[in-house]
């Protein structure tokens, strides 16, 4: 995959600038995590999670990589509901 299956044409602008983060990280296994996430999952959020997934992309990508391709559990203080959707979408493959 090269980049976003979403059109972001129907997106109102929060949403189009949360998929281009998502896809433009800066290190292409990021992209591909946070990309592939935000396609299937950002025209349904309500605004708070789109709050949520924007203060995750936030974190550094190596930190954020690491938790999310972690085989163990993250500390309930780094697990947010968010972060955890993530896993579990990559862990499931939708």
């Amino acid at each position: 995959m090269t980049g976003t299956a979403l059109s972001s044409g129907s997106l109102e602008p929060r949403r189009r600038k949360a998929l281009f983060r998502a896809w433009h990280r800066g290190t292409r296994e990021m992209d591909l995590l946070l990309g592939q996430f935000a396609d299937a999952r950002l025209p349904a959020f309500s605004q708070d999670e789109l709050a949520a997934f924007e203060a995750l992309m936030d974190m550094p990508d190596q930190d954020l990589f690491s938790l999310l391709m972690s085989e163990n559990e993250p500390s309930s203080d780094v697990l947010t509901p968010m972060m955890a959707d993530v896993r579990a979408f990559h862990r499931s493959g939708s």
